[in-house]
């Protein structure tokens, strides 16, 4: 997936990535979702996450290099939470530098 379908927001080396309107757009409703653990570290070539989405079945590589600190538990319960417009509910992942 593109960068552009991502957003960044980095705070004091902590990084949190979620989904754009347009890799949304892209996707389709998401429907399944699955997350990396806390404590498992990415590059940029690894897979921060899977999704199941009406229009799409993909894995979404990490925006940074980094180990993941925390993960956006309440949308591995309901997926339908990254669908929404809201940073505060539709984050995916917090990764540190």
């Amino acid at each position: 997936m593109n960068e552009k379908y991502y957003w960044l927001d980095e705070d004091n080396g902590v990084v949190t990535v979620g989904l754009t309107e347009e890799g949304k757009s892209e996707l389709g409703n998401i429907t399944f979702v699955s997350l990396p653990k806390v404590g498992d570290k990415l590059s940029t070539k690894d897979t921060l996450l899977n999704v199941e989405a009406d229009k799409a079945v993909s894995d979404i590589e990490s925006p940074v290099d980094g180990t993941i600190i925390e993960i956006n538990s309440d949308a591995v319960n309901d997926p339908s939470l990254l669908n929404g417009s809201d940073k505060s509910t539709s984050w995916i992942a917090r990764i540190e530098k």
